[in-house]
């Protein structure tokens, strides 16, 4: 056992965000950590590390185990070299490195430094650290972060590469358990081909929060957290669907049971209280009343319980029995709403077309692209980050809406149909969004477009995106956690009916039933799609033309 985690209770005010929570992380396990957007399974991984200490029960780490996680935010470390960040983090290095480099100089005949700087020789020789930087070096490049960025500051990198370094620090640290937050969000197929590799053969124990389900299909054991607790399946993500859906049937059959017994229950009371009402001798009366009370008491006890959260894969969904279909489609949990335009459409119109394209900015990033996208269309883009697939999404979407384009066409041509509604869902946010609160960066959205907007159809879209109406309209955008901002992204394209919807990376941020949601949506979505993703589940879904997009080498 590397960790164990014990939870009585723990909240923000009045939110309890687990209540009994358990769970056990094994030697070498490799463990998928799941759940809603906004369940806490972050929160959870800074419990474990130590960054949150505020809750009720007991984390027990085995003597001696070295825990490390990733990093979310920056801000102290900006105009650190990455490779001397990653290299302050790792387990022991920075004291015997010191040891290493001072000693030398100082220490004489000193024995005790003598025996220091000899201890950490050999140490610093087992953890592998005299040749740690280049294999550091090497790693990053494998996540397209050159050696160039590798010795300038992280201030010089994108979001996206800082994950790549934190992933980077958390291979390289060799410890008993690493904890890992969404690693493969903003990963190329190349990059999370190299991850799941080292994922498969790593010798510690990795607990790692994801929804992409490839990772997931690479884990020894998933676990859910649900309700506030923790539920363990064993096997990867085909035995989870498989495991979840057969405890979901009997969970829901058993909630059926308890509403069935509620509602008898209810009706007995007042049918007691009537006979009691009704009768003169005084042993019946007693009767009757001692009947209600046992009655109310058991009802009291069984409306305590709240009803669980219940989800079901939809190929499961579709091998339930009718009865059992229709139990888990009335209690099931809530899944946000997309409604994405599904009429049918006569014409199988030529929308965009795309011919021999060179396209770039002081020089080409690709040569001899050409697509056509019809009404219904599905077209992905592939390749390797930095190919140019935004910046092809990016110039399209200029030529759509007849704007300037960053990028400079060196050849070939973009032709599209005048006066095309497109929906974009981008991996960033609009800086011009994130100082606005929520309710207001709807508006705006719809408003963007020229679709009248009312504050009812705000509550609507929030509650439809499984926001709070009452509170969460409030909140500004910069505050949003990845989930919700993935959401409210999903509101901004589908604003005003679009005939062409453009994806790129959807799914990072989204929980797996919101993606399952979105695929859903797209299956019957009538418009043209050209969509990014380095998620093989989410591609084989959409389905769709593939276009290659490969970056020049000259």
């Amino acid at each position: 056992m590397v960790v164990s985690v014990d939870i009585a209770e723990k909240s923000f005010g009045n939110n309890v965000l687990y209540q009994d929570l358990r769970l056990e992380v094994q030697d070498g396990e490799k463990i998928g950590l799941i759940g809603r957007n906004g369940t806490g399974k972050t929160t959870l991984l800074h419990m474990i590390t130590g960054e949150d200490t505020d809750y009720d029960g007991t984390i027990q780490i085995k003597r001696g185990n070295i825990i490390i996680g990733s990093r979310q935010e920056h801000h102290d470390f900006e105009d650190t070299p990455v490779l001397e960040y990653i290299l302050a983090d790792l387990p022991e290095y920075t004291r015997h490195k010191h040891i290493l480099d001072t000693y030398p100089e100082k220490m004489g005949t000193n024995n005790r430094m003598m025996h220091e700087y000899s201890d950490s020789l050999e140490r610093f020789s087992q953890l592998g650290y005299f040749e740690v930087e280049a294999e550091i070096i090497e790693a990053l490049r494998a996540y397209q972060v050159e050696e160039a960025m590798s010795t300038g500051p992280l201030r010089n990198l994108s979001g996206g590469q800082k994950r790549m370094v934190e992933l980077v620090k958390v291979q390289r640290a060799r410890s008993h358990l690493a904890l890992i937050d969404e690693p493969t969000n903003h990963m190329d197929y190349v990059a999370k081909k190299a991850f799941l590799k080292w994922f498969k053969s790593a010798r510690e124990a990795v607990l790692v929060i994801s929804h992409d389900r490839d990772v997931l299909q690479a884990v020894d054991r998933v676990i859910e957290i649900r309700d506030g607790q923790a539920f363990s399946f064993p096997g990867n993500y085909d035995d989870y669907l498989r495991i979840n859906a057969a405890k979901m049937s009997s969970d829901v059959t058993q909630f059926s049971l308890v509403q069935r017994r509620i509602a008898n229950l209810k009706e007995n009371v007042i049918r007691f209280r009537r006979l009691k009402e009704r009768s003169r001798d005084p042993g019946t009366i007693q009767r009757f009343k001692s009947l209600e009370q046992k009655a109310v008491a058991e009802l009291a006890e069984l409306e305590k319980t709240d009803m669980p959260t219940f989800w079901i894969d939809r190929e499961s969904v579709g091998e339930l029995n009718e009865k059992m279909g229709a139990a888990y489609e009335k209690h099931k949990a809530k899944n946000i709403k997309v409604d994405a335009r599904s009429a049918q459409s006569e014409s199988n119109r030529l929308l965009v077309e795309v011919r021999k394209l060179s396209l770039g900015y002081e020089s080409p990033l690709f040569s001899g692209i050409s697509l056509d996208l019809h009404e219904g269309d599905r077209v992905r883009l592939h390749g390797r980050n930095g190919a140019g697939k935004s910046t092809l999404v990016r110039t399209i979407i200029a030529k759509i809406e007849e704007t300037p384009a960053e990028a400079t066409i060196f050849a070939g041509t973009i032709a599209c149909e005048r006066e095309l509604k497109i929906g974009v869902y981008e991996q960033e946010i609009d800086p011009s969004y994130l100082k606005l609160t929520l309710a207001a960066a709807i508006e705006k959205a719809y408003m963007a477009k020229d679709v009248p907007i009312s504050d009812q159809k705000v509550k609507q879209l929030l509650g439809d995106y499984l926001f709070n109406p009452a509170t969460d309209g409030d909140v500004p955008i910069s505050r949003l956690s990845g989930g919700q901002k993935a959401r409210f992204q999903l509101i901004n394209m589908l604003a005003g009916d679009p005939q062409i919807l453009v994806l790129d990376e959807p799914t990072n941020h989204l929980d797996l039933p919101s993606i399952e949601e979105l695929e859903n949506a797209l299956e019957t979505y009538h418009g043209a799609v050209i969509y990014i993703s380095h998620d093989s589940y989410f591609a084989r879904n959409v389905g769709g033309k593939t276009v290659d997009i490969a970056a020049n080498t000259d």
